[in-house]
């Protein structure tokens, strides 16, 4: 295999996977997403590696660089941020490089929503309080259909992180709240998510526009709305004493 799709992680360099950090030292050719994907990380590719950033490319010139390293015998990586199935624009790569024979692998990476999870050290899936993480975005210069606007989605009460829309931070309180998000609901904005200038910010709907207002929370900010911010919840019940399963007998009646 010659080319290589690879999630590059939320920023931290550490946290790419252990396989895309070894197609990073063996690449002829690195492609990456420079508006986001930390400089850092092309600290791992080798002496004489070729190196674009693709945040002033266009799809044609992306793909023909790949083109050209395959034709040469060169080894490409194609570095995204995050994990490249959300928000990554690969799909339209792919069937660019379908269209032409080139034969490619998806190694995935760690998304931000998992790394703002992270450093709110926070559960997103509570017993008795929800039990359904929603990722979605705000409708922006990408309209978004209207079963899944953030109204229609705040129906449901889940869990939800906001990618891509902490601009229209107003709109989206707005959104929420009219879509069944009580104004008292706890809302956290991460901004740069394991970053060395990671910045976190918690509030309620109804206050969080005020909270930021002056604190410059620049795109590559994660929100997240749900009820298991700062809730009391029910104990699992995987881990309850009285509670058997497959690998672990009740240590105690049940109730």
């Amino acid at each position: 295999m010659q080319v290589y799709i690879v999630g590059a992680g939320p920023g931290d360099p550490e946290l790419i996977t252990v396989k895309g950090k070894n197609l990073l030292e063996k690449a002829d050719i690195i492609i990456y997403a420079g508006s986001l994907v930390p400089k850092a990380l092309l600290g791992y590719a080798k002496e004489g590696c070729e190196i674009h950033n693709s945040a002033s490319m266009s799809l044609p010139e992306v793909i023909e660089v790949i083109d050209r390293g395959v034709k040469e015998g060169k080894m490409v990586v194609r570095l995204h941020t995050g994990d490249p199935a959300i928000y990554g624009a690969i799909q339209e790569q792919m069937d660019e490089l379908k269209k032409r024979n080139i034969e490619f692998t998806v190694v995935p990476g760690v998304s931000s929503f998992l790394a703002t999870a992270a450093a709110l050290k926070q559960e997103y899936t509570l017993p008795g309080i929800s039990q359904t993480v929603i990722i979605t975005r705000n409708e922006g210069r990408t309209p978004v259909p209207d079963r899944e606007k953030l109204r229609s989605l705040a129906a449901h009460q889940a869990t939800m992180c906001i990618f891509l829309s902490i601009t229209m931070l107003d709109k989206v309180v707005e959104e929420l709240i009219a879509g069944g998000y009580a104004p008292d609901t706890q809302i956290a904005i991460v901004q740069r998510a394991s970053w060395p200038e990671q910045r976190i910010f918690r509030a309620t709907l109804e206050t969080i526009v005020d909270t930021i207002k002056n604190e410059n929370v620049d795109r590559t900010a994660m929100i997240v709305v749900s009820r298991c911010l700062g809730a009391d919840y029910e104990l699992s019940r995987l881990y309850a004493p009285e509670f058997s399963h497959g690998f672990r007998q009740a240590s105690v009646p049940e109730k």
